[in-house]
């Protein structure tokens, strides 16, 4: 069975293929010759996934899937959301995302934290959706090398590392997109 992958992100595809086996051929945006921007203007991580990947389906007719993560911080009401990836303003820096996070949180106690990732999946039956959060606490300070975007500032409950300072593989097993993947790889195979 064919199924888009609605990223040009060639590392996350190859993982993916790796975890669903043969059974299924996996395509990014770029082996179909798409590429053009999708306008991701939902407010929630849901929306915005389905977005990407109704809009593949829609036009291709193949069954597509995307997915949109980000993080949410409860003293924030949320932020940054949907708005992770360009917090701090365009072009998106990973760096000044986390060091505005910490200059917003500068006098607050409640640290509390989660990432969260939806794939959403479309086919000619309709849509789906999968969920994986991770909850934790930003640090204080930026912690490790590893990783990107908000690692450095986010350390999971029950670890005594941030995600920077976590190898890709300890990373791996307990991330919102894996968990999220594990759900929508579950799905497939039983389909």
């Amino acid at each position: 069975m064919k199924i888009i992958f609605a990223t040009h992100n060639q590392n996350k595809l190859i993982e993916i293929q790796a975890s669903l086996g043969h059974a299924f051929e996996l395509v990014s945006l770029s082996q179909i010759g798409f590429n053009e921007d999708i306008v991701e203007s939902a407010d929630s991580f849901e929306g915005n996934a389905l977005i990407k990947a109704k809009t593949i389906f829609d036009k291709y007719k193949i069954p597509c899937f995307a997915d949109d993560s980000g993080l949410e911080v409860e003293a924030l009401n949320g932020e940054p959301g949907v708005y992770s990836a360009r917090y701090a303003g365009e072009p998106k820096d990973d760096k000044q995302n986390y060091e505005k996070l910490l200059k917003n949180l500068e006098d607050n106690n409640n640290r509390q934290a989660n990432f969260k990732t939806v794939i959403a999946f479309v086919d000619k039956n309709g849509h789906y959706f999968f969920e994986g959060q991770i909850h934790g606490e930003i640090l204080i300070e930026p912690k490790g090398d590893n990783g990107f975007g908000y690692d450095p500032v986010f350390q999971p409950h029950g670890y005594e590392k941030s995600f920077a300072e976590m190898t890709l593989s300890e990373k791996k097993e307990i991330s919102h997109r894996a968990l999220a993947f594990k759900k929508f790889i579950s799905f497939l195979n039983e389909k």
